[in-house]
């Protein structure tokens, strides 16, 4: 059965992205979809220090949370991020782990997830953040899911949160969307039908 990773990026184990998280995940066990909610915790996450150490050891040189998951990785079809706005963007724990499990853990068992962003906010940067949690999924091949309107839900309390009801239906029509093209890969899989075989990397910069 398919099996989809929801990540809490907020400091706030069940605050309001906990709140979004939890709809996607009741939508998709309705659907037929397994769930998981990691919370990051309040402990600080290293960032990456471009040592590249990865490289050369298949794994991040911190041990810590990002290669808890980055072991995982094979057990999901899919992942959807979760985060509070601060500042008009993400906050700082969920960026250092993006930066670092998407740069360290294989390309290959990252490559054709499924991808989604959820976004918390009291009453602006639901865009901007939404944009900026994308950004990641869109560089390394993965699918990613859209939804009625952007994935964004409104209040400055959990109590808040449930009384936004074009945001709660905005996080079920992404869980809807999630397990019917979970299931559709799986079909396919099971068909025969090849994943795209890509070529290898070629990186260029401006100047070249």
């Amino acid at each position: 059965m398919s099996k989809i990773l929801l990540i809490n990026g907020s400091p706030n184990e069940n605050g309001c992205t906990f709140t979004a998280l939890s709809e996607v995940a009741s939508e998709l066990k309705r659907n037929d979809v397994e769930s998981e909610i990691i919370w990051l915790g309040k402990k600080p996450i290293a960032d990456c220090i471009a040592c590249n150490y990865c490289r050369k050891n298949g794994r991040c040189m911190y041990n810590d949370i990002v290669n808890d998951v980055a072991a995982r990785l094979d057990e999901f079809c899919g992942m959807v991020i979760g985060s509070p706005v601060y500042y008009g963007g993400s906050t700082g724990k969920i960026r250092s782990f993006l930066d670092r499990l998407f740069y360290s853990a294989p390309k290959e068992k990252i490559a054709g997830k499924l991808a989604a962003s959820v976004v918390s906010c009291r009453r602006g940067g639901a865009s901007e953040t939404f944009a900026q949690l994308n950004m990641y999924y869109l560089m390394l091949n993965m699918i990613v899911v859209g939804s009625q309107y952007w994935n964004q839900v409104h209040g400055f309390t959990p109590e808040d949160v449930k009384k936004d009801e074009e945001g709660l239906q905005t996080m079920r029509t992404l869980a809807k969307n999630i397990a019917w093209l979970a299931k559709c890969i799986e079909s396919g899989d099971k068909s025969g039908i090849p994943r795209p075989s890509y070529e290898p990397f070629t990186p260029t910069h401006f100047i070249r």
